[in-house]
C-alpha cells in the first residue's frame, strides 16, 4: 500500500471510527454547519467545527451555542480553545451534552486575539500550564479527546513532540501538528519533515497539516512526516471538496457532488449561498457569506469586473447577489474552472 492510498483507509480515534485520513480543519469563521456538511458530502474523513471560545460556551454567551450545534453527520467533533481549566472542562461537557464524538482542543491558533488572551498557540510556551487545560479536558468528558499545535512558539522554541508526548501520557487519543511555529503564522512553506519528529515521539497517531492542496500534496507530506493522516485547510477556501478529492486519489470510492461544470460550479455557489442564508438568517448571512463568495470569484474567475464584483459582494439584496454571481461565473468560470476543480 502506497502512503496515499494508506489515506483512503479508516482511522481509529479511541472508539470513534472515521471513514478515511483526509480532514478538514477547523477554522473560524469557516467551517460552519453549512460548509462542514457540504465538505463531509465531497468525501472528507473528519470535518471539525469553527473553534469555540471555551469561557464563552461555558457562560452562554455570545454564538458558541450556535457554533456546536449537531450538524446530522455520523461523527460531530468540537474544537475548543481556552486559557482556564474549568471553562475548558465545563465546554467540554456541555458539547459533548450536545452530542459531541470527539472533543479537540486548540494550541495552534496564531492569531493575536487568541494568543494575546494566553490561549491557541500561545500554550506552547508553557506546557506545564498547557497540560493542566488537557488534564481538565480528559477528566471532565468520556469521548476521545484530540489536540491541534504547532511545531512551537518560534524557531528557538520547537517542543511539539514533547508537548505530544505529554498529551498521550495525559489520555489525548491524537495529534495533529501543522508544520509552521506559531511566529510564522501562514507564511514561507510548512516544515513537514519537522512533523516527523512528532510521529517517533508518539505511538496515538499525527495527523500532518499545513500546505495540503493536492493528491501530490498530500502524498508529500505523507512521506516526509511519516504521519498517519493529513488535514487541509486554507486550500478549501472556495473548494469545499478538496478533501473529498484528494480521499477520491486514495482510493476511496470518490468524491461525490463535486462541481464538474461550470454550469454546475454556477448552481453550486448559489445553493452555497442559499445555505448560508437559511443557516444565518437573512441580515448575518448577508454578511457571512461575503467571504465565501469572494473566495469562489477569486478562485473561479479571471478578470472580473470590478462593478461585476463589487454587486455580488456589497449588495443586501440576495437576489440581486445571486443574479450577479451567475452572470459572473458563467461569464468568467469556465476557463478557469478545469484548472481549479481539482
Amino acid at each position: 500500500m502506497t502512503d496515499l492510498e494508506k489515506l483512503g483507509e479508516p482511522l481509529s480515534i479511541g472508539d470513534v471510527t472515521i471513514r478515511n485520513r483526509v480532514f478538514l480543519a477547523p477554522m473560524s469563521g469557516v467551517t460552519d454547519e453549512a460548509f462542514r456538511t457540504r465538505a463531509y458530502a465531497h468525501g472528507a474523513g473528519l470535518v471539525v467545527s469553527e473553534m469555540v471560545a471555551s469561557g464563552e460556551l461555558a457562560k452562554g454567551r455570545g454564538s458558541s451555542g450556535f457554533r456546536i450545534r449537531h450538524s446530522g453527520l455520523p461523527v460531530h467533533m468540537v474544537q475548543l480553545a481556552g486559557r482556564e481549566a474549568a471553562h475548558m472542562a465545563e465546554a467540554a461537557r456541555i458539547a459533548v451534552g450536545e452530542g459531541a464524538d470527539v472533543i479537540d482542543i486548540n494550541m495552534g491558533c496564531p492569531a493575536k486575539k487568541v494568543t494575546g488572551g494566553y490561549a491557541g498557540s500561545a500554550l506552547m510556551r508553557d506546557l506545564d500550564y498547557a497540560l493542566t487545560l488537557i488534564d481538565a479536558v480528559v477528566g471532565a468528558v468520556d469521548v476521545p479527546v484530540t489536540l491541534k499545535m504547532r511545531l512551537g512558539w518560534d524557531d528557538d522554541v520547537l517542543n511539539a513532540p514533547e508537548l505530544a508526548l505529554r498529551a498521550e501520557q495525559a489520555g489525548v487519543r491524537m495529534v495533529t501538528v501543522h508544520g509552521r511555529t506559531r511566529c510564522q503564522f501562514y507564511q514561507g512553506k510548512a516544515d513537514w519533515r519537522a512533523i516527523a519528529r512528532v510521529k517517533q515521539a508518539v505511538s496515538i497517531p499525527v495527523v500532518a497539516n499545513g500546505d495540503v492542496a493536492t493528491p501530490g500534496d498530500a502524498m508529500g507530506i505523507l512521506e516526509q512526516s511519516g504521519a498517519d493522516a493529513v488535514m487541509a485547510g486554507r486550500s478549501h477556501y472556495g473548494a469545499p471538496w478538496t478533501a473529498g478529492v484528494i480521499a477520491a486519489a486514495a482510493g476511496r470510492s470518490g468524491a461525490t457532488d463535486v462541481p464538474r461544470s461550470s454550469s454546475d460550479l454556477v448552481d453550486y455557489v448559489v445553493a452555497h449561498y442559499e445555505d448560508m442564508l437559511a443557516l444565518y438568517g437573512i441580515a448575518s448571512g448577508l454578511r457571512q457569506a461575503r467571504k465565501h463568495l469572494g473566495w469562489y470569484l477569486d478562485r473561479h474567475t479571471a478578470s472580473l469586473p470590478d462593478e461585476l464584483r463589487r454587486r455580488v459582494l456589497t449588495s443586501f439584496e440576495p437576489q440581486q447577489v445571486i443574479s450577479s454571481l451567475r452572470e459572473a461565473l458563467a461569464a468568467f468560470g469556465e476557463c478557469m474552472f478545469e484548472r481549479n476543480a481539482a
